[in-house]
């Protein structure tokens, strides 16, 4: 299982601390959004919103380094698109795996 990590975060800071703190800052703050309104999209049968959501969620599982994860996200973006929702219980733990790493919770 893959784990969230900060090295494309290095990559692009070149050892930037601050700008490092700022990028974690704004998942940080962006992330339970994103994760609320995807909930409340999918909950409502809204597939379509949802996967709107889904995207944008993808960009933080990119920075986040879980390329596997992605390719998941991905499939589920379209999946969602066509409403189907199999690989829902897939992208909530890999919500879960975020929410955690970022201390949301």
């Amino acid at each position: 299982m893959e784990s969230p990590n900060l090295n494309y975060i290095r990559e692009l800071s070149d050892g930037d601390e601050e700008f490092e703190q700022n990028i974690l800052n704004v998942l940080k703050s962006e992330f339970p959004a994103e994760l609320k309104v995807f909930n409340e999209n999918f909950k409502a049968k809204n597939y379509a919103e949802a996967s709107v959501n889904v995207h944008k969620i993808k960009h933080k599982i990119s920075i986040l380094g879980l390329k596997k994860d992605l390719e998941k996200a991905s499939l589920f973006e379209l999946d969602l698109k066509k409403g189907k929702i199999e690989l829902y219980n897939d992208f909530v733990k890999i919500l879960n795996k975020i929410d955690l790493y970022l201390g949301c919770k």
